[in-house]
């Protein structure tokens, strides 16, 4: 995903904008942006048109991280490796650990 919205100067000619970087958008009457760092934009979408952007941007991302994106190929390759493993696996060779997890009370007891 590319991390800009699609915007349109008054001139006509179009750019992309990081959404992050919007402080304010103003309307006096054209929808003015202007960016953390001061600079300002023009643009011809109105204030509204700007907001749902924005959301949009905003609701992809989250989108994106709540379903992270398997490859097919990626995922048979991991359940074909896991198989792998099992069928070659022998019961006779597999060793139980020795060692057992310690636990050490926080506030011993006096005796």
């Amino acid at each position: 995903m590319i991390p800009v919205i699609p915007l349109t100067r008054l001139n006509g000619t179009s750019f992309a904008l990081n959404p992050d970087l919007v402080a304010r958008a103003d309307v006096t009457p054209d929808t003015v942006l202007t960016l953390t760092d001061g600079a300002k934009y023009v643009v011809t979408e109105s204030l509204a048109d700007v907001v749902h952007l924005i959301i949009d941007y905003r609701a992809a991302i989250l989108r994106a991280a709540a379903e992270p994106e398997v490859s097919e190929s990626r995922a048979q390759f991991q359940v074909e490796s896991l198989q792998l493993a099992a069928d070659h696996e022998d019961p006779a060779t597999v060793v139980e650990p020795t060692w057992r997890p310690t636990v050490v009370p926080l506030h011993p007891r006096r005796v």
